[in-house]
């Protein structure tokens, strides 16, 4: 009887080690990345503006995303409450003043859309974000217009908490498309201020029921705008 032998078991196989010349370059490598992001800093430092075609970390690029983003849904979302009053507007010349700033917010959410761009983002993908609700807005624009006093509060209050925050980013912001984007943006807003004023200053020399929806705007819209500016 011919007897079968087992297998000898084979040693686990180890791996060679690394070539030095590898772990060199690895260690270059890391060098080379820890000397790029002590320059980036120096840059953010000294106010420099950081343009599309400069180096920069992976983590900015994902936080400008994150919040450029964040912001253009908010102008596009934020044409639907007082879009909902352009057919309802008390006259011809309130109309106008509402379809011309409706039409800034668009080109607002535009302007940044735009700019996610030059960091590599499409914004198609950010639109499809924003209608399956994976994407974030301002919550301001969830609370209803019930009345067209509504409508000059948001211009007057949202807006103009908007212009300080927009403000800071166009003096401040590192990013350069970003920052030039909130120059314009912020030039339009004046002028949704200024509109959003007048209509509520219309109202509170009006009669007693008009006075009486410009208060109730204003009691309903002052501590959203105030939430504006963080807890």
């Amino acid at each position: 009887m011919t007897q079968t032998l087992a297998p000898t078991p084979s040693a686990p196989s180890v791996p060679p080690p690394a070539p030095a010349a590898a772990l060199r370059s690895a260690a270059s490598d890391d060098g080379d990345e820890a000397r790029r992001l002590a320059e980036f800093e120096a840059r953010i430092a000294r106010g420099e503006s950081i343009e599309p075609r400069d180096w920069m970390p992976e983590r900015y690029r994902r936080q400008l995303v994150r919040m450029m983003s964040q912001h253009a849904h908010s102008e596009i979302v934020g044409m639907l409450p007082e879009g909902n009053w352009i057919t309802r507007a008390p006259s011809l010349r309130r109309k106008i003043a509402l379809l011309a700033k409706v039409q800034d917010e668009a080109g607002h959410g535009l302007y940044i859309y735009c700019g996610t761009e030059t960091l590599g983002v499409d914004r198609h993908e950010l639109i499809q974000e924003l209608l399956t609700g994976r994407a974030k807005y301002s919550s301001i624009f969830n609370y209803p217009t019930l009345t067209w006093a509504d409508v000059g509060v948001i211009g007057w209050f949202v807006d103009g908490a908007a212009i300080v925050n927009q403000t800071a980013l166009a003096k401040h912001c590192s990013y350069g498309p970003y920052q030039r984007a909130m120059i314009r943006v912020c030039k339009e807003e004046n002028f949704h201020k200024k509109q959003g004023y007048e209509s509520i200053a219309t109202l509170a020399a009006g009669t007693p029921a008009q006075k009486a929806m410009a208060q109730d705007a204003v009691n309903r819209w002052w501590w959203p705008s105030l939430m504006m500016f963080g807890p």
